[in-house]
């Protein structure tokens, strides 16, 4: 991949250090994330993969290193400001609202208003959300069903299709389905795959190695806050990133 399509890339991590006091959490990370790729970010419990997601997403600033999102070298101070680069962020504990219908979820915090009285435009909102999951084929009875009344699955297809929604172009996910039986874990997999179509970029920390091969196209390896390697998931073997993990094979 040359420099110039390098720069353009939704996600592009270069030299990623952190620090907390004398504990090194990231030692360094490089990862560039084209359009349309999932990226599995592995490793074993601390090995720095959430403190990554939350560099990405404006929680931690790294000590040292660059992020470039879409060409342009970016300091996020904060989640909103890595929200207002477009970066949207699935967490295994979906953020979301049971006692409000599945349209303000979506929304929340951005809601549409309409009149000088700026009243709330449910119509508009029901109507976008309703058009935005039968995009991504999100099976839910409707735009203006009570959350508190859909699965696991469901609920997280939701939070998904949020994603989707207001991000420009990163999606980082967060054990999604870490929570889901097996039949919910499908559908989930499926939203994220047409993610993909859509031409999002997606970073996805998965524990889940079966799954990393269902839909991820690269992975990268977390050790003890070092990046092991990187390998086209076409060009690996669930047993070489194991050895990776565990720190038997080393690239």
């Amino acid at each position: 991949m040359t420099a110039a399509v390098e720069t353009q890339a939704p996600l592009r991590l270069v030299g990623i250090h952190k620090r907390f006091g004398a504990v090194v959490a990231i030692e360094r990370f490089d990862l560039d994330v084209a359009p349309g790729e999932i990226v599995a970010l592995v490793g074993d419990n601390g090995a720095g993969k959430s403190t990554l997601v939350k560099i990405i997403s404006g929680v931690y600033q790294p000590t040292e290193g660059e992020i470039w999102l879409d060409g342009q070298h970016v300091h996020l101070d904060d989640a909103s400001a890595a929200r207002e680069h477009g970066v949207e962020v699935v967490y295994q504990d979906l953020a979301l609202v049971d006692l409000q219908p599945v349209y303000m979820n979506l929304f929340l915090g951005r809601e549409f208003t309409k009149g000088p009285l700026r009243m709330l435009d449910r119509a508009r909102m029901a109507r976008e959300t309703q058009q935005l999951v039968d995009e991504l084929d999100v099976r839910i009875p409707s735009a203006k069903a009570q959350l508190s009344a859909l699965s696991g699955g469901q609920r997280q297809g939701i939070a998904i299709a949020r994603a989707t929604h207001w991000a420009s172009g990163l999606v980082l996910m967060d054990e999604p389905t870490a929570a889901l039986g097996v039949a919910e874990t499908a559908k989930v997999e499926d939203t994220i795959l047409r993610l993909k179509e859509r031409g999002a970029a997606v970073l996805l920390v998965s524990h889940n190695m079966e799954q990393v091969f269902r839909v991820a196209d690269r992975v990268t390896v977390l050790r003890r806050g070092r990046q092991v390697g990187t390998r086209r998931v076409a060009d690996t073997t669930h047993n070489e990133l194991v050895g990776m993990i565990t720190g038997l094979v080393d690239a």
